[in-house]
């Protein structure tokens, strides 16, 4: 009794959980068909369940699990049960789960969002107990009277402790006929899944039927009425569903993604990732299978969108194939100028390369991989009208009824598609990982200084979300090269290097390096606005640049962030300027400069305490443009002295590399006899991980240095321990003014109290800012 009670109650805990996170299932539920004929006939290339809509009100604790159930045999079920029912009776357990659903709303009659609504406990749990004590105590049970049973002597004998010998005659009896053992039987056997068809209205005295699923059966039905005005209507109201399930899917997607535009720069990536977008997005394409899927005059294959797109493929390349010869001419000169042939807003040119992905895709994949790209593209509209151009061809595929012939609705659905256009997604780029893409990697130099770069014999390494490009040599004489690479993700960083030996005239004052994605279309700028080469700036022969990705088809004189938002790259050369020239300002500055450290380190706060899928990019955090790299420049420049009569770029490196020297040397000659401070285990980590970066076989320049140095420091938790050091050497107090910030000892404290609070984060830093370096 006690495990029968607790089996009851746990039953009622789930179908109450159940109850009140399906109560607005209904809502959901996509009714792609006029009759049931139809329903069955594209019951497998349609979607029956708006589940990315259902999953964007649910609360995130929820996402996990009713992400995986939705996708359970079991819930297709239950589902297509629910579908039927429009035309057949209802199923039993489909009338009981309807049935609690209503109960359950007539105690909550509150319009709360789900996502808000606070957690309800079940109140039947008592009842429930006490209608299984009350069943269990009145069993009803007829009990045979005592008889010989019919078996032979020393048969039914067995050994305690070990299993009886089974007797073969029995097992071979076809059933038990016993009265009170098929009653037994028969309550706990569960009954088929079979619904009653309804008479259709007109017919008398015909009986009903059980429905059994079968298109004979399906065809004895006469559900609807066959005159054409009902016939017009219903499909009326079928087209005007399409088009407002369109205007409501693509307001989701929007506001989902201006929802996270009060991200600051930086922040994150402000655009829908993870399990929101990938659910959002698989809701759109399957709203567009079934647009496509109405009104056709005969389905072919799995997927009539796809269907369509080769269709027109066909259609085209035959208009195509006579090409005169001076077409193609012309063609090939403007490839050979451009590089590579670019895969950019053309419909047969996106459908070819998805042909060419893999050979294992199915119709469906390969629509949806077709969709992606579209939309990640921000040509998804462009395309569907260029498809929808051809009105002999839609004429051949389609009955007059059609979704798609029906011009006014199709202009509108077009119109709610295009306001996805004003958002960013990298759908393709980050489903579609191990596919191979082309990119053109650009380098453009200062305009008065551009003749250098026939001097320089440059070497790029593209870095991404997935991986890097390797070290790809470009070639003499131009300041461009194609390659093709395995998908590298969103990039976020770019290493720019010259070869050691080549020579003191090989020097170049670079731009910005631009890199395009030719399949997709996004081009990445990662500005630079520094030397590169021996004996200028800070001697670097290798740069790390922090990139931003600007609007798709943007060229090289197009150095507007069109993106939502833009995100902070790497210092320019201006900014550098100004760093320069820091420590001849007043005392003023440094309001200004305390303040850009909090508001760096309150960046990387955020940014972990975000979830994960809402993140950005570290990197940009640290080393980009407001990041703490160049906000702990600004400290330690802050108040330097220069004596120099032209004033020239100041170094924070050289202060570094000048402080260690002079501790070491004060050091031996008893200078700081007494003091802790050479040896404390601060100070020898400082000396080892200088050691460690000075001799690195990479020449990366005083700038590279010193952001290595900050980043070994954040990421070992050391760096809160180093400033001190810094601040404490004799050389700061003839290096800095009386009002610098390294010689206020109340400042220091504070930028150490600032820089403790990162060491609770576990940062992880990108391979190309740690390369060469075995720490």
């Amino acid at each position: 009794l006690k495990s029968a009670k607790l089996n009851i109650q746990l039953r009622e805990v789930f179908a109450d959980r159940f109850t009140a996170i399906f109560g607005s299932y209904e809502d959901f539920i996509v009714h792609s068909a006029p009759d049931l004929d139809s329903w069955l006939s594209n019951r497998d290339g349609s979607c029956s369940f708006d589940k990315g809509s259902f999953l964007s009100i649910q609360p995130a604790a929820h996402l996990q699990f009713l992400s995986r159930f939705l996708e359970t045999s079991m819930f297709s079920s239950f589902v297509d049960g629910k579908i039927i029912s429009r035309w057949v009776d209802r199923e039993p357990l489909q009338q009981l789960f309807d049935s609690r659903l209503e109960q359950e709303r007539l105690y909550d009659m509150s319009d709360e969002d789900s996502r808000s609504r606070p957690y309800r406990k079940c109140t039947t749990l008592s009842e429930s107990a006490q209608m299984v004590e009350r069943r269990l105590s009145k069993t009803d049970h007829t009990a045979l009277h005592p008889h010989l049973l019919d078996m032979r002597i020393g048969q039914g004998r067995h050994h305690p402790g070990y299993f009886p010998k089974l007797q073969a005659d029995v097992l071979l009896q076809a059933h038990n006929s016993h009265k009170w053992s098929s009653r037994v039987t028969a309550s706990h056997r569960s009954e088929p899944k079979r619904s009653i068809v309804t008479n259709p209205p007109g017919v008398d005295g015909e009986p009903k039927q059980r429905h059994a699923f079968s298109r004979r059966t399906i065809r004895q039905s006469k559900l609807l009425d066959p005159s054409p005005r009902v016939i017009s209507q219903t499909h009326r109201e079928f087209v005007d569903g399409l088009l407002s399930e369109c205007r409501l899917k693509t307001k989701r997607m929007l506001m989902e993604r201006m929802g996270k535009e009060c991200v600051e720069l930086g922040q994150g990536e402000a655009s829908i990732t993870g399990l929101q977008e990938n659910t959002l997005i698989h809701g759109l394409c399957d709203l567009l299978e079934r647009t496509w899927g109405h009104g056709l005059q005969l389905k072919q294959g799995k997927s009539a969108l796809w269907s369509h797109l080769l269709h027109y493929q066909a259609a085209q390349e035959k208009m195509e194939a006579p090409v005169d010869v001076a077409g193609s001419i012309c063609l090939d000169q403007r490839v050979l100028e451009d590089g590579a042939l670019l895969l950019r807003g053309f419909l047969m040119q996106d459908m070819r390369f998805i042909q060419t992905m893999r050979d294992d895709l199915s119709e469906v994949a390969q629509a949806r991989a077709w969709i992606h790209l579209a939309l990640e593209k921000k040509m998804l509209t462009q395309h569907l009208k260029e498809l929808l151009r051809n009105q002999e061809l839609l004429r051949q595929l389609y009955k007059p009824h059609a979704f798609l012939l029906c011009e006014e609705e199709r202009e509108q659905f077009l119109f709610h598609l295009l306001s996805l256009n004003t958002v960013d997604y990298l759908c393709f780029t980050r489903t579609f990982t191990s596919i191979s893409i082309p990119y053109r990697v650009v380098i453009i130099p200062m305009k008065k200084l551009s003749i250098a770069m026939a001097t320089v014999n440059p070497w790029v390494c593209v870095s991404g979300e997935l991986g890097d490009s390797g070290v790809r040599q470009i070639p003499k004489n131009s300041q461009e090269i194609f390659f093709q690479c395995k998908n590298l993700g969103r990039l976020s960083t770019l290493q720019l290097g010259v070869h050691e030996n080549s020579g003191l005239l090989a020097k170049c004052l670079i731009d910005c390096v631009m890199v395009y994605n030719e399949i997709t279309g996004h081009t990445y700028k990662f500005p630079c606005g520094r030397w590169l080469g021996k004996g200028v700036g800070d001697g670097s022969l290798e740069r790390v640049l922090i990139g931003q990705l600007v609007s798709p088809g943007a060229e090289e004189d197009s150095g507007r962030c069109t993106g939502t938002p833009p995100e902070l790259t790497s210092p320019s050369q201006s900014v550098r300027a100004v760093l320069g020239s820091l420590g001849s300002r007043s005392r003023t500055n440094s309001v200004e400069v305390q303040e850009d450290l909090r508001e760096a380190a309150n960046n990387l706060v955020k940014y972990f305490h975000k979830p994960e899928q809402e993140r950005g990019n570290l990197t940009v955090l640290l080393c980009g443009e407001g990041g703490l790299v160049l906000a702990l420049e600004k400290f330690l420049l802050h108040g330097f002295k220069s004596n120099r009569l032209f004033q020239r770029n100041v170094f924070v490196w050289d202060f570094v590399e000048k402080a260690m020297v002079s501790m070491e040397t004060s050091d031996q000659m008893g200078d700081l006899h007494g003091s802790t401070l050479t040896k404390s285990p601060p100070w020898d980590l400082l000396c080892h991980y200088m050691n460690a970066i000075t001799t690195s076989p990479r020449n990366i320049g005083k700038e590279g240095k010193f952001q290595l140095f900050v980043c070994l420091g954040i990421r070992d938790r050391l760096l809160s321990q180093w400033f001190p050091l810094l601040a404490e050497c004799p050389l700061t107090s003839r290096t800095y003014e009386d009002g610098a910030l390294l010689r206020d000892r109340a400042a220091v404290r504070s930028l150490c109290r600032i820089l403790q609070t990162l060491n609770e984060f576990c940062i992880t830093l990108e391979a190309a800012l740690v390369k060469g370096v075995d720490l």
